[in-house]
């Protein structure tokens, strides 16, 4: 059974959530950051990237860099840019792009259910990643950014859901990125007795986005746990804020790949070989974009062609990923791309850029790229259930969740 809870969020006082709530930290480098921060002072960024404050000369991961982001929070806490909820609520997040909706749930998710294996992971993460937040999490004593978790639907959240969202929201804008965003607050015992029962008898809940940021979380609650003699179990630092979706509402984008180079052979060379595996259709110049699992495009030397996997799909979930697929019966063999994730001759490409993008680097890099159908959310908790991992940038989730409309401080 899964922990979720309600929590007394921290969140922007009326008026200024547009201005404060920002696109998560690990989307800018050092550079982007800071011209978002100097476009809108009001900025999360600020605090999630608190080196944004400093000259260059000062690090990225240097000590005061994390305490500085602790002393801003604080000190828009006490000026008043956040107010906190009397009592603990759970809150309606709705999120609008391009004319497709998805809401979830804000709550808090226990550290005890991700050791467990309750809270499912697809992907590995990296310790240099993770140490970044948690310092930066330990530093502020608070999560400030959500991570972005995913449920198969349930019946009486839907209409709780559909219920609130027929009053006023607490919040209601639109961000720069042109994705509107809406927030109620459920503060009724009854609804917040159903939503967390209905969590509670849920066997598994899984994370969609931000694997970095949920381990770190865990891992300053057991942090917190070993300096704590009088540990209860209860205190919020066992809990990290989360926003849960139902799966009927997510879309995962493409994730699309270009290689640099064809690995020394020629376009006729590689075509043919390709063909052992894959029906081979020439498209043309017009940009193709596959409808269909199994199906793959690829752009080589000015023109698209579709690519149709011959053989049987695998059992193993991870294995009839078409990314898998890919991987190993092309990347690997024909393109000596034995490491995606240590191999600098890829690159990795978010549907959210448009199949444009792949043309123009492999153009430029005189290459060859690869147009992915994107990974279902069925085969994303597929892989987690079976406890296996998928390959590097397998799936991309928009919109991104934002950073600084909730705060859970422990």
């Amino acid at each position: 059974m899964a922990e979720i809870r309600p929590f007394q969020a921290y969140r922007p006082k009326c008026g200024t959530e547009g201005k404060i709530a920002a696109l998560p930290y690990d989307v800018y480098d050092r550079n982007e950051a800071e011209e978002e921060v100097k476009k809108e002072p009001l900025s999360f960024l600020k605090i999630d990237r608190a080196e944004t404050n400093f000259p260059k000369n000062v690090g990225t991961y240097d000590d005061c860099v994390y305490a500085k982001a602790s002393e801003l929070l604080n000190n828009m806490i006490s000026e008043g840019y956040f107010v906190q909820d009397e009592k603990p609520c759970y809150y309606l997040y709705e999120q609008v792009m391009d004319g497709r909706s998805q809401t979830g749930i804000v709550a808090c998710a226990s550290a005890e259910d991700y050791r467990k294996q309750i809270i499912k992971k697809h992907e590995n993460t990296r310790a240099d990643k993770e140490e970044d937040r948690i310092r930066h999490v330990d530093a502020c004593s608070a999560q400030t950014g959500p991570i972005f978790l995913a449920y198969r639907y349930e019946e009486q959240i839907g209409k709780i859901t559909e219920e609130v969202k027929n009053t006023r929201p607490v919040y209601d804008f639109i961000s720069a990125d042109g994705i509107a965003h809406k927030v109620w607050i459920i503060a009724e015992e009854d609804k917040v007795k159903t939503i967390t029962k209905c969590f509670a008898d849920m066997d598994s809940i899984y994370i969609a986005d931000g694997h970095h940021r949920c381990a770190s979380a865990v891992k300053v609650a057991w942090k917190r746990k070993e300096e704590n003699a009088n540990h209860t179990g209860d205190e919020e630092y066992n809990y990290f804020l989360s926003v849960l979706f139902p799966d009927k509402e997510l879309m995962i984008m493409d994730y699309n790949r270009v290689v640099k180079d064809l690995n020394g052979k020629a376009k006729e060379d590689l075509l043919k070989a390709i063909d052992t595996e894959f029906a081979v259709k020439e498209i043309g110049k017009e940009a193709y974009k596959p409808q269909e699992k199994g199906k793959i495009g690829m752009y080589l030397e000015g023109k698209w062609y579709e690519l149709q996997f011959k053989g049987t799909v695998s059992e193993n979930p991870v294995e009839a990923l078409d990314v898998s697929v890919l991987q190993e019966k092309v990347l690997e063999p024909l393109l000596a791309i034995d490491d995606p994730k240590t191999n600098n001759r890829i690159e990795f490409v978010g549907g959210i850029r448009g199949l444009e993008e792949l043309k123009k680097r492999a153009d430029n890099y005189g290459g060859v790229a690869f147009a992915m159908y994107p990974t279902d959310i069925s085969e994303l908790f597929a892989v987690a259930d079976a406890g296996l991992l998928m390959p590097p940038k397998s799936t991309w989730f928009e919109p991104k969740l934002r950073s600084g409309l909730f705060i859970h401080k422990f």
